[in-house]
């Protein structure tokens, strides 16, 4: 199983390019991600993972996110390698995003309303739903 779930703060505004090919649109950002543990006398470390977001993805992220912004990302490692014109081999290794999350608590003045905060992932309930909520005392396990 390939998955990776990352939350980081955005080291630069997503850059956008399309595709030569059928010009779909890719949106590719770095995220700082600290890491968990900070050596006694020492500042905490953080590690910058590339991220490329695919289509209506990418757009969303291209629209959305900023630099300084801290989000979430779920998706897949991937690392693929070319030759440049001089003949030099070059490897990468990124994240493929499938889903994108803010994770920045709301600030005052900020896009509000009843814009949802996350793509790529399962549409909420709608509050009006006709499924009642259990105590859980009356489920049959």
């Amino acid at each position: 199983m390939n998955k990776v779930i990352l939350m980081g703060r955005l080291t630069r505004d997503p850059e956008v390019r399309y595709t030569q090919s059928n010009n779909t649109l890719v949106a590719s950002f770095s995220l700082a991600v600290n890491r968990r543990f900070v050596r006694q006398g020492e500042e905490r470390q953080a590690d910058f993972i590339n991220i490329v977001a695919w289509s209506k993805l990418g757009e969303f992220c291209s629209k959305y996110f900023k630099k300084g912004q801290q989000v979430g990302v779920i998706g897949r490692i991937q690392t693929r390698n070319w030759e440049d014109d001089q003949g030099q081999k070059h490897y990468v290794t990124e994240v493929v995003a499938e889903e994108a999350y803010f994770a920045d608590s709301k600030r005052e003045g900020e896009a509000g309303g009843n814009f949802d905060a996350t793509f790529g992932a399962m549409p909420q309930a709608a509050e009006t739903s006709d499924f009642e909520v259990s105590s859980g005392d009356d489920l049959p396990f």
